[in-house]
């Protein structure tokens, strides 16, 4: 008989409660309460994405799904959406996570306000610069995200190198993001130093997530080199995010018709009419999903739980060998 798959660990993990180093990122409008219970399930860190169209509301709605969980789950916020509704971080510090991340953030006050509520905070960043400055805000783990994750951020390096830089110049724990989509990746990140992963993309298409089905289709059918780097929907839907953070997206007719075109897009009333009208029909032609270049590793809509005890036991038995039988 053989015995039970093992499982990768790190002192951070260890230290943090977690039978696996992994944390879904808070992808917006995907990662719900739904999957971050399922991926705490399966021995991780689950987190609860509130983006763009983050609200108190919104947070309340998928809140519930955490419950039984007893705080072991994390929410994500986005700086300017916050600054927009303050009360969003009340409500997800009343809510006792274990873990609260604000993207985006012009400054880093919340760290403070959160910390006090013994709360632990977590922090993308970009270059060792920004992991410095995280680290001197007291966050309590950076997240190394390389230019091949989906969604916004900031393209400035690949993910295996920015993990080199930041592990060598902070001492905080840091994950890795970024194009992790397979047992293989998973193992390299780790043998690297990370802590720990932050999956997004592999994720996406779970059967818990809040993607919508044309989505997950589209996922399904796509590999890394359907993706691109773009601003284009952020402008056609008057989002304000900053410029140095474009979002890695699938390719669609819409960033084909406009990449390079960006001027003109912000005067085409039609154009931007198109945009949402293709957002609230499911339409991926001409709609956003944000897809890394990981994507190509998703085949098929599989539990959160069965991909996670997949990518960490194929991780570990490359670290260490086939287990035992």
């Amino acid at each position: 008989m053989s015995s039970p798959a093992e499982q990768p660990s790190t002192p951070w993990s260890k230290a943090w409660g977690l039978r696996v180093p992994v944390v879904n990122a808070p992808m917006g409008g995907v990662a719900g309460g739904r999957l971050a219970a399922a991926v705490t399930a399966a021995g991780g860190l689950g987190l609860i994405g509130m983006g763009s169209a983050g609200s108190v509301a919104a947070l309340r709605r998928e809140l519930p799904f955490t419950a039984s969980l007893g705080g072991r789950f994390g929410i994500g916020l986005v700086g300017w959406v916050l600054d927009a509704e303050p009360e969003l971080l009340d409500v997800a510090i009343e809510a006792g996570p274990a873990l609260i991340t604000v993207g985006f953030a012009d400054d880093s006050g919340w760290v403070d306000r959160v910390a006090s509520a013994g709360i632990r905070t977590a922090a993308q960043v970009y270059n060792a610069d920004d992991a410095r400055r995280a680290e001197d805000a007291g966050i309590d783990v950076v997240v190394a995200r390389g230019l091949e994750g989906g969604g916004h951020g900031a393209p400035d390096m690949t993910t295996l190198p920015l993990l080199d830089a930041v592990l060598k110049d902070v001492l905080v724990p840091v994950l890795a993001a970024g194009g992790i989509g397979s047992p293989a990746s998973l193992a390299a990140v780790l043998a690297a130093g990370a802590s720990g992963a932050w999956l997004g993309t592999r994720l996406a298409a779970c059967s818990e997530s809040l993607l919508h089905d044309a989505g997950r289709r589209a996922m399904i059918a796509a590999d890394g080199s359907d993706t691109v780097l773009t601003s284009v929907f952020d402008i056609a839907m008057e989002l304000p995010w900053p410029t140095r953070f474009p979002a890695r997206v699938l390719r669609n007719e819409f960033t084909d018709r406009w990449a390079g075109d960006e001027d003109t897009l912000r005067t085409d009333g039609e154009a931007r009419i198109s945009v949402r009208a293709a957002a609230e029909s499911v339409d991926p032609r001409i709609a956003p999903i944000d897809a890394g270049q990981g994507v190509g590793m998703i085949t098929s809509v599989e539990s959160a739980r069965d991909v996670v005890t997949e990518m960490c036991s194929g991780a570990a038995e490359l670290l260490t060998g086939p287990s035992p039988t």
